[in-house]
């Protein structure tokens, strides 16, 4: 296991699977060897020069499936790691795996049906696409960077649902035994949600900042760019024609979070960059304008319009975290209060603060910013004497005037002092009163007055993902790993398990031809065990008649323009 992996808190571990290699089907292995042959002599000349060195690097073979855990073994080389996951897991839990350095890998794999393209997660897709790229420093330091910095983005409801909706869609698309009326459904629900007017969210921004990069970016001079996408490099339609001069190239900018996506359709331009270290440029010029580094005014209107859960941290450390309903603002436009909707947490270095969880504030929270009138400072800012000198203590009864005119009043139960700041007063029998109207009765309950005037930073998620909503919140069911064999393929899986056998033991080409035969008359449909056959018997010259026949009868499958691209290549390569 490697070090990052090591690592992982449970929270990361309740969205992994294991990775039962049993359930591979011949028929699987057959695609995977398909891809990888006629993508790596293509990506000698066309894919980023990392790439061809770091699939040996990370351990990822040519003629069969790999292990991820061998894979782990291998990335811990490049301090990284891999876990296997089960397809789509939620965009805040794939962006704190990278940011931890471990590549999260979808343990599924496509069907044949889909041998060209899948808008779903699959092994081929992370492995072969994502893993090998690593092995460059630049680029593995990006990949990271990217994690760390898109999980502080502040994500909308608009986000989750979008996110929903792509799932299940990609799920329904790779299966080829989808009711077209459920697909129907959920590509007319997919339209309605991507129609909608709505805030952009730093989160959305930064999903096309990964689209364009990560998932299906260019490199180099862009009249003759190479690939590192990894939705291009698993790809083996999409990886050629995105070369081809009827795709739009164009040079990378910050302005590609502007550039909206399809997931489910070919790309009809690409994103260029000169260098890893640019895209490491954009990201941090992009980053300079996120909440969670300007705080502010600014980022509590992100976090009221994001409608979501949000984590307020104040100058003194504090971190608050729920839905923002709205704030107060003083006479000059400072924000002054804060309205919470309910189940809030509070907490300190992203730890909660004990008695203060989403249980106790179930009900919100009204969090108040601001100066004492009487000295001009911040109550955080103050010491233990200077506190105690203005009746600041416990079992005391306090006025809080607050140069606002925000007046805090009630009986001091505790203050929480954390690395000598206080940081949270509670108060018993408490109002809060701003000009004549009350904010808090004391018939509510105990006041939690939070200390600090400034909002240092605003971030989307909890500031304890551990805690939040803990007894509210069950561990996320994961599904186990699917197997693409059913009742139809069962049989046909049986062809290709004989022909592996008769492979690897080296029989002569003259054994094959029982297998076609029955292929000819019971499988028509299927051309990918052919391939398979043709380059066993190719080289047979007591086979003309046979060889012939086979390749007419491949031949006869690419009435389809993609199929029959991909088809011809495979053909050329064995044939060379």
């Amino acid at each position: 296991m490697s070090k990052a992996t090591e690592k992982l808190p449970q929270r990361l571990l309740e969205h992994t699977v294991s990775q039962d290699y049993s359930l591979y089907t011949d028929i699987d292995q057959a695609v995977w060897r398909y891809i990888m042959k006629i993508s790596v002599p293509f990506f000698e000349k066309h894919a980023h020069q990392s790439y061809l060195e770091g699939l040996e690097m990370t351990g990822i073979p040519i003629d069969h499936i790999p292990r991820v855990e061998g894979m782990d073994k291998r990335l811990d080389n490049y301090n990284w790691g891999a876990v296997t996951v089960k397809g789509f897991i939620p965009p805040i839990i794939f962006m704190e795996f990278l940011s931890r350095k471990v590549l999260p890998i979808a343990v599924d794999i496509r069907t044949s049906e889909h041998i060209t393209y899948t808008p779903a997660p699959d092994i081929i897709h992370e492995a072969a696409g994502h893993a090998p790229i690593i092995a460059d420093n630049d680029y593995a330091e990006y990949l990271s960077l990217y994690g760390k910095i898109a999980r502080k983005a502040i994500q909308s409801k608009k986000d989750s649902k979008q996110y929903e909706i792509i799932r299940k869609l990609s799920d329904i698309k790779e299966n080829p035994n989808a009711d077209p009326t459920e697909l129907a459904k959920i590509e007319k629900e997919f339209e309605r949600i991507s129609a909608e007017n709505y805030w952009v969210s730093e989160a959305n921004e930064l999903s096309k900042m990964n689209w364009w990069t990560i998932e299906y970016g260019l490199i180099g001079d862009i009249e003759n760019p190479k690939i590192y996408g990894a939705g291009l490099l698993s790809s083996v339609s999409e990886s050629q024609e995105c070369l081809e001069p009827k795709i739009k190239k164009i040079p990378i900018s910050i302005d590609c979070i502007q550039q909206d996506y399809n997931i489910t359709e070919p790309q009809p331009q690409l994103f260029v960059t000169k260098s890893f270290k640019d895209l490491k440029k954009i990201l941090n010029t992009y980053s300079q304008t996120m909440a969670y580094k300007t705080g502010g005014k600014s980022g509590i209107e992100k976090a009221i319009k994001s409608k979501n859960i949000t984590t307020t941290v104040y100058n003194s450390g504090l971190q608050i975290s729920g839905i923002i309903k709205n704030y107060i603002s003083s006479d000059n436009d400072e924000i002054i209060y804060l309205n919470y909707d309910k189940n809030v947490q509070l907490s300190y270095n992203n730890h909660q603060i004990n008695g203060h969880g989403t249980e106790y504030h179930s009900e919100g929270y009204g969090a108040a910013l601001g100066i004492l009138s009487k000295v001009s400072l911040p109550i955080h800012k103050l010491n233990k004497k200077e506190l105690s000198s203005l009746g600041i203590k416990e079992r005391n009864e306090v006025s809080l005037k607050f140069s606002s005119e925000l007046v805090v009043s009630g009986l001091i139960k505790n203050i929480h002092i954390f690395n000598d700041i206080p940081i949270l007063i509670s108060l018993e029998n408490c109002s809060v009163i701003f000009k004549g109207k009350y904010l808090f009765k004391p018939e509510w309950g105990t006041y939690d007055l939070a200390c600090g005037n400034k909002i240092k930073s605003v971030f989307g998620g909890p500031a304890d993902w551990n805690n939040y909503n803990k007894n509210k919140i069950e561990s996320p069911s994961v599904p186990h790993q699917k197997t693409n064999l059913n009742k139809r393929n069962t049989k046909l899986n049986e062809l290709y398990k004989q022909v592996r056998i008769l492979r690897e033991n080296n029989n002569p080409p003259s054994d094959y031809l029982p297998i076609l035969k029955k292929l000819y008359n019971k499988y028509p449909d299927d051309w990918l065990l052919c391939t398979e056959i043709y380059q066993e018997i190719q080289y047979e010259s007591t086979l003309i008649k046979e060889k012939k026949e086979l390749i007419d009868y491949i031949k006869s499958f690419t009435k389809n323009k993609t199929l029959r691209d991909v088809i011809n290549r495979f053909i050329s390569l064995v044939d060379s």
